[in-house]
């Protein structure tokens, strides 16, 4: 109950994984807890088994990624890489070190605070919003792409709030290099985002590619569908990805 920020720990589910001594403190180990409200877990559980399902394994998306991380990027137990989530609702920020976890954050606005803001200041339905976030809004080239280019305006928020979480780790990982950032979700494929996150870090941000080393019907899946669905399909194929008993 130290840890968490729950005052009745009956109304949660946790669950805890060690992950070592701490490299910086050899008198502590490193403890990796998550915890979840039962009644969310009950609320995806309950929809699951509407659908004729039985759920098996349940996981975070910061940890999905990280699943699908091991299994399509090569790293050395040293190298350091950002793994960002822009969902819709939340983004997931997970640091990971040789494919463990060694910081994430989470904090609650993402694409659809974008999509909000472009509806209040076009006057458009949402769905219309959705749709001219990734395309552009416009009768002609010239008019969508100037409005793409003023996107980074509604973004400004989310990058800030990226920016301020690398910075956090920066100062208390001094002795770690960051050598990648992977970026996934829907809010990936804001036009603009990549690269101020780019500019704001220092660092090149790549899109991330969830089939890089997984196979995939080509009838069913071709190679430029995945490149466009990836950072989409990034939470959904780490979680594809687990089996029962193969961690904590």
């Amino acid at each position: 109950s130290k840890y968490l920020p729950f005052d009745d720990l009956t109304a949660v589910n946790y669950d805890c994984q060690i992950l070592g001594d701490n490299p910086y403190n050899p008198n502590q180990m490193d403890v990796l807890i998550v915890v979840a409200k039962k009644e969310i877990i009950e609320g995806y559980t309950e929809a699951i088994e509407e659908s004729g399902l039985i759920p098996l394994i349940m996981d975070v998306d910061s940890f999905a990624l990280e699943t699908m991380y091991e299994e399509n990027y090569a790293f050395d137990e040293n190298d350091v890489a950002v793994l960002i989530n822009i969902g819709a609702s939340i983004t997931n920020i997970n640091v990971v070190k040789g494919g463990t976890s060694i910081f994430t954050r989470d904090f609650t606005i993402g694409g659809n605070f974008v999509t909000e803001m472009i509806a209040k200041k076009l006057n458009i339905p949402f769905e219309d919003a959705e749709e001219a976030k990734i395309s552009g809004f416009g009768n002609d080239e010239a008019t969508r792409e100037i409005f793409r280019d003023s996107l980074i305006d509604y973004t400004d928020v989310i990058c800030s709030e990226i920016e301020r979480s690398i910075d956090y780790f920066r100062s208390t990982f001094s002795g770690e290099s960051i050598g990648q950032v992977l970026l996934s979700g829907g809010g990936a494929l804001i036009p603009g985002i990549a690269a101020d996150l780019s500019r704001r870090l220092g660092l090149e941000v790549e899109m991330i590619n969830p089939f890089k080393k997984i196979t995939c019907n080509k009838s069913i899946l071709d190679k430029e569908t995945a490149e466009r669905l990836g950072p989409i399909a990034a939470v959904g194929v780490g979680l594809a990805l687990r089996n029962i008993g193969d961690k904590a």
